[in-house]
This record gives structure tokens, C-alpha cells and sequence, in this order.
């Protein structure tokens, strides 16, 4: 490919764009003879540290910050502000093929079950449908591919949107992190809908304030869906007026959701034994639902999962029967089995103050007898949250256990510690295999117990190391 042709869409220009490029990448590792070299902020470093050892690798052309001088006249430099940005784009027309269809999920909690939900509900109708994040790759309904990240890096995404296409897929709801939003990692996707769910206490190690956190999500909308998207948005949280309005100034359609919803509200919830009857105004006709799943969090996923796949698709009164056959994705709120005294136990992946105050409270109608949860926080991560998340528990749980939950670098008597200080009644488990064997002896008839926090993972991280460790797997085991 020439480089003028890498160059379309971008901002950038340089001498020699008839130059062949043999291949592009942001790791100085995969460099080959005739590679354009990416310098990427990833907000740790800004990668400039590697130029040397890509040119030395037969990078031909560098791309980085304007702040870098030329080191070296054996390759062509080209200046851009935002590397990051550029890189995507550029990764756009070297690939060049992505499914026709793509959707964005972001927001603090919910994420991977709505993406779950769009896939599910897109395979249900006939259409090959993936969906990419937290749990990894995902087409149609064959088993996961893992990813190391939510919103894995610019490379993987462009190169694995080339696949599906390829494979015939013309279908892709995509789970964007914050990290992946701020980072450019999504930049060159063509979102044709982005879905908002809410926005609550995360992350602020990396982004130090809740503002901060928010203008990194909105620039999924506001800076990288093309114009012309639809715009799926919770209309129940703080930030939606902000967030319609930056939309609609950005040139998408909104389709609002929730018990305010204008587009699709929810009017009633009847819980049950095996999930909820509920009734919605769905654009402008009601109609009644069922449910297979508990909580009114499940509630909102299916709702913003139900705007996506009609802003994807163009079905509307097709997709609500399918509703019916959703299963929960792996991890969220994943029910595990009984005990012998008949005590329920259910695996989430539940691990901030909200969503750990969203599935107590969604689990409360369901619980006929004493509800628990176990617990715990990551260590090297935001500790604010900590003490607060103890708070909830004790106040929404009958009987709390504090555990170890990817302690990492730090000690993890003292991340209990600090969220004990939330929960002084609770108990102190340190193993978290040993607490949820303990935990589960406890169980009465009618009781419920949430293992939380850890969800599809199958790893500890302790120490520098990763333990195999899977929450299912360990219930399973005492059950």
C-alpha cells in the first residue's frame, strides 16, 4: 500500500507519499523492513523510547508527537498531534474491510451483558453476529476468544473487524472502556450506534475525577461515531441532558431508555422465581415482556440492548419474543446452583459501589430468606471505593464476607482492612476459596449468596503472579 493512501482521511501529509508500506504496527517487536512505526500514549509513555529500535527493525516511516525531532534521516517522520487518533485511521485504510453494521457499548456497568444481549439477539434473527470485550471475542454462539482488555489495542481491533467481514459477519456490538475511548484504541471504527448505560464511581486512578471520567466516555459520541449515528442513552442518569444535547450537536438521533425513557419505558416490574413480567411503552405501544433474568439493572441492560439492536437492524416488534430466550452472560449474575438445604448461589462480576448496591437491591425481591455477599477489591486500583463498597454491603446485606480479590502489588490484609472500615459487622475471610467454601456452609433455605466481583475470570493476580482461580469452578467445588 502507498502511503498516500495510509494518509487518507487524516490530517497528515508529508514528502514521498508514494512510498510503500509493507506493513503497520505500534509495537517496535513486530517491526519489519518497509513498516510505518506508531508512537502511542498509553498513559504510562508515549512509545517515542522505541524509535531506534524500529529503525533499526527496517521502519521506513515514523509516526509520533510533535514534540519529537527527527533522530535518524534512514526513515520518513511524520508529525501528528494525536498518534493515537491518526493510528486508528491509518489502521482503517489498511485493513479496509469491517462488518457493515457496529455498535458501541459503553458506561461504568452493564456493558457486557447488553453486548451479550445484541449478539444473541441478532443470531436469534438470522444475521452472524460477534460481539468483542470483556469476555473476549464472541461469534455467533460459539465459545469466547480472550482478550487482555475490555477494549483491546487499536491492532487487534481493526485486524479482527477485517476477519469477521471476511468470515461473513455483518454484525458487531463492541464494549468500549474509558481507557479505550480516551486512548483512540476505537478510532477508525464505523459506529453506526453507540449505547450509554450509566456512569458511577471508577476508574478515578486513572482519571482522577468523575468529569474526567465522563468527557473520556462522551468522546465516544462526540469525537468518533461518525455523524449521522443513533445514540442509545440512559435517560434515568445525572448526565443525560448533557449527553443528548452533545449528540444531537454532533449530528446523531437519540433513542432515550429507561423508567424516563421517551423511546422505551418501563412501566412495571413483576419479580418471579425464574426472572420478571414487565411492561413497556416501546416507541409509543405497550407491551407485556418476559424476562429471564433478576434485578432491575437486567431490566435497564435489556432495554438499552433492545434499542441497539433496533437502531442496528431496523426490527422492532420482531426483537421482543426474543427477549424471552436471552441467557445472562457469563459472570453476571450467573446462577451456580443450590445447596442441599436449599440456599442459591450466584457468581457477578459486580466489583464498584454501584453495581454492587444495584445487585443487592436486585437480588432482595428474589432472596425469601437471609441474602449474602462476598467480597472484595483490587489492589494498585482505586481505593476510594473500598470503604464505601463496605458501606453498601453491610446496609443492603444480611451477612457480609470481606476477601481477597486480585490483590496484586499491595497487601491483601490491608485492602480488607480498608474495606472492613465500611463494614465493621462483616467477617475478615482472607482465601477467597476458603471464604466461599465457609460462606456457602452457611446457606438456610430461601437464603441467597452473591460471589462477587470476579465474575467470568479465571485468574488471582497475586504478587506479580496469575494464580488460576475461577469463582464458578470454586462453588461448584462446595456446593
Amino acid at each position: 500500500m502507498k502511503l498516500h493512501q495510509l494518509l487518507e482521511n487524516t490530517s497528515l501529509s508529508c514528502e514521498n507519499e508514494n512510498l510503500e508500506i509493507c506493513g503497520i504496527t505500534s509495537d517496535s517487536r513486530e517491526v519489519k523492513p518497509g513498516f510505518l512505526f506508531a508512537t502511542l500514549d498509553n498513559g504510562v509513555t508515549n512509545g517515542t523510547q522505541y524509535i531506534p529500535l524500529a529503525i533499526d527493525a527496517g521502519a521506513c516511516v515514523i509516526l509520533t508527537d510533535e514534540k519529537t525531532q527527527n533522530i535518524s534521516d534512514k526513515a520518513l517522520f511524520i508529525h501528528s498531534e494525536n498518534p493515537n487518533k491518526d493510528f486508528g485511521l491509518m489502521l482503517k485504510n489498511f485493513y479496509q474491510k469491517q462488518p457493515e453494521n457496529i455498535a458501541a457499548i459503553t458506561g461504568t456497568n452493564g456493558k457486557t451483558s447488553i453486548a451479550d444481549f445484541v449478539r444473541q439477539m441478532l443470531f436469534a434473527l438470522g444475521n452472524n453476529a460477534a460481539s468483542m470485550g470483556t469476555l473476549g471475542l464472541i461469534k455467533n454462539n460459539q465459545a469466547p476468544i480472550p482478550f487482555n482488555n475490555t477494549t483491546p489495542g487499536a491492532m487487534t481491533i481493526h485486524k479482527t473487524m477485517h476477519d469477521l467481514k471476511q468470515d461473513g459477519f455483518e454484525y458487531l456490538i463492541m464494549e468500549t472502556s474509558s481507557h479505550g475511548i480516551c486512548q483512540y484504541r476505537v478510532s477508525g471504527v464505523n459506529f453506526k450506534v453507540a449505547g450509554f448505560t450509566n456512569l458511577t464511581q471508577d476508574h478515578l486512578d486513572f482519571h482522577k475525577t468523575m468529569q474526567n471520567y465522563y468527557e473520556a466516555k462522551k468522546l465516544l459520541f462526540t469525537e468518533i461515531m461518525p455523524q449521522g449515528g443513533i445514540a442509545v442513552l440512559n435517560a434515568d442518569i445525572p448526565v443525560f441532558e448533557d449527553l443528548k444535547n452533545a449528540c444531537l450537536n454532533a449530528g446523531h438521533k437519540v433513542i432515550s431508555y429507561g423508567h424516563t425513557g421517551r423511546d422505551i419505558q418501563v412501566l412495571r416490574e413483576e419479580p418471579l422465581n425464574n426472572g420478571q413480567n414487565i411492561n413497556i411503552n416501546y416507541f409509543g405501544k405497550n407491551y407485556d415482556v418476559f424476562v429471564p433474568l433478576a434485578g432491575d439493572f437486567q431490566v435497564m441492560n435489556i432495554l438499552c440492548a433492545l434499542g441497539i439492536t433496533f437502531a442496528l437492524s431496523g426490527k422492532k416488534e420482531e426483537l421482543l419474543p426474543l427477549v424471552a430466550q436471552i441467557k445472562g452472560a457469563k459472570g453476571r449474575l450467573q446462577y451456580i446452583g443450590s445447596t442441599a438445604k436449599g440456599g442459591a448461589v450466584y457468581v457477578d462480576y459486580a466489583h464498584t459501589p454501584d453495581a454492587i448496591e444495584n445487585i443487592l437491591t436486585a437480588m432482595r425481591p428474589h432472596t425469601q430468606n437471609k441474602l449474602h455477599i462476598l467480597f472484595g477489591c483490587g489492589g494498585d486500583r482505586d481505593k476510594t471505593k473500598r470503604q464505601i463498597m463496605g458501606k453498601i454491603a453491610q446496609k443492603l446485606a444480611d451477612f457480609v464476607y470481606v476477601t481477597d480479590d486480585n490483590p496484586r502489588t499491595e497487601e491483601p490484609e490491608t485492602i480488607r482492612q480498608e474495606i472492613m472500615q465500611g463494614c465493621p459487622q462483616a467477617l475478615n475471610l482472607g482465601d477467597r476459596e476458603q471464604a466461599i467454601a465457609y460462606a456457602i456452609k452457611q446457606l438456610e433455605q430461601g437464603d441467597v449468596l452473591l460471589v462477587a466481583g470476579k465474575g467470568h475470570e479465571t485468574g488471582q493476580y497475586i504478587k506479580g503472579k496469575i494464580l488460576p482461580f475461577n469463582d464458578e469452578e470454586v462453588v461448584k467445588k462446595y456446593l
